[in-house]
């Protein structure tokens, strides 16, 4: 029971990163007058999502290390080896792809996937 437990924090820490991520493309770009997905954005949109999304990281990576049965810490450090993967390979999917956005971009969320996750299980374990 204590393995789907781990799962579940982890998968929970994972959706609420996504969740939080994709409500705040949408809200942010369309409420500055930015179809989502519709047209290019500006380098500083991607630094203002690079940031924002780090917060997120950080808030998963709380609720991994909060959720977890065991060993919190390892939880937020799983969560972030899943963030890192899968930014890893959206960015070799997408690096010759221009109109996705700049290749920086991608290598960035994809460096700051593990940092973040493991800074949530941090606070998780200081508080």
């Amino acid at each position: 029971m204590s393995f789907l437990k781990s799962i579940g924090a982890v998968l929970t820490g994972f959706m609420a990163n996504v969740i939080w991520s994709l409500a705040t493309d949408v809200s942010v770009y369309a409420a500055w007058g930015v179809p989502a997905f519709s047209r290019p954005m500006t380098d500083s949109l991607f630094l203002l999502a690079i940031g924002y999304r780090a917060v997120f990281g950080v808030g998963a990576g709380w609720i991994a290390a909060r959720l977890a049965p065991t060993s919190p810490m390892r939880h937020a450090v799983v969560l972030g080896l899943v963030g890192l993967t899968l930014s890893a390979l959206g960015a070799v999917a997408t690096w010759n792809e221009p109109g996705l956005g700049p290749r920086w971009y991608s290598v960035a969320i994809a460096a700051l996937a593990l940092p973040s996750a493991w800074l949530g299980g941090r606070l998780h374990r200081a508080r």
